[in-house]
């Protein structure tokens, strides 16, 4: 299998804060289109937007983003496959269902076709995010992967109740300085009019955990994002809202900001 369009994009910067957005991308290989259900076929479970929603709220940030869709094959998934939530109902490498249980596939990929998938477009991406993380630590010394993410407010499948706008993810504090996840959680608490909440029901996933070595100077942290805060419905045509992604991006303009000025400190301590 072979990549009929570019796996990732990649905008370059100057910026000690790298942009990962694994989950933003549409494209389905015809061949694999044909094969979801119509239900997989709308694509629901994309991070609608986020590519857009980030977009100029940090001069010089390096943004990588892949340009295919988590049903292809997820780039924020453990390549072998393993489980980043055990015990907990998640989608895997290749999802068989969509995230409110619903199967996916008319006929499903079996694991040579997942193996060439991984070849064509997991590895891909993540060769270039290594890449560029590492092309930012050595002008910095340290280098800070902000990982992009967005779901649906309320999935019954994956978790109770309704998501807090700002969902912070550092793996417990494993993944980043103290100071990082400190200074993200504050920001998102005193955002007024949204709620927040720090290693919740997503606690970061494979990029965050793969990627996030302190000690080595390079820090993970992902943010999801409830989707109400951005769109206009969380249903087909998931449409942008200029308005209410107005008043987000000043947040995240203050976070990318803030975290982008805490390099500096950082860079010794590797």
């Amino acid at each position: 299998m072979t990549a009929d369009v570019s796996p990732v994009d990649v905008k370059r910067g100057g910026s000690p804060v790298v942009l990962g957005l694994p989950h933003s991308g549409t494209h389905v290989p015809a061949a694999i289109f044909d094969r979801l259900t119509p239900l997989g076929q709308t694509l629901g479970d994309t991070d609608w937007h986020v590519d857009r929603l980030y977009d100029g709220l940090l001069d010089g940030v390096t943004m990588v983003r892949a340009n295919f869709h988590r049903y292809v094959i997820d780039a924020n998934r453990d390549p072998s496959g393993v489980s980043l939530y055990p015990g907990q109902n998640t989608t895997g490498l290749v999802p068989v269902t969509n995230f409110d249980g619903e199967p996916l596939w008319l006929e499903e990929p079996d694991a040579a076709e997942i193996e060439d998938r991984r070849l064509a477009w997991h590895a891909p991406y993540h060769a270039a995010l290594a890449a560029e993380l590492e092309r930012v630590r050595e002008i910095h010394g340290v280098a800070i992967l902000y990982d992009c993410h967005s779901i649906r407010s309320n999935i019954p499948y994956l978790f109770e109740g309704t998501l807090p706008d700002f969902n912070v993810g550092t793996n417990e504090g494993v993944t980043c300085a103290p100071v990082i996840e400190s200074v993200v959680a504050g920001i998102c608490a005193g955002a007024e009019g949204y709620s927040s909440v720090l290693n919740g029901r997503f606690k970061g996933g494979w990029t965050t955990r793969h990627y996030g070595r302190p000690a080595d100077g390079l820090h993970a942290i992902q943010m999801e994002l409830a989707q109400r805060t951005h769109l206009k419905t969380e249903a087909v045509p998931f449409d942008y809202d200029p308005e209410k992604a107005a008043r987000l991006r000043v947040h995240l303009k203050t976070i990318l900001n803030s975290v982008a000025d805490l390099a500096a400190s950082l860079g010794g301590q590797s």
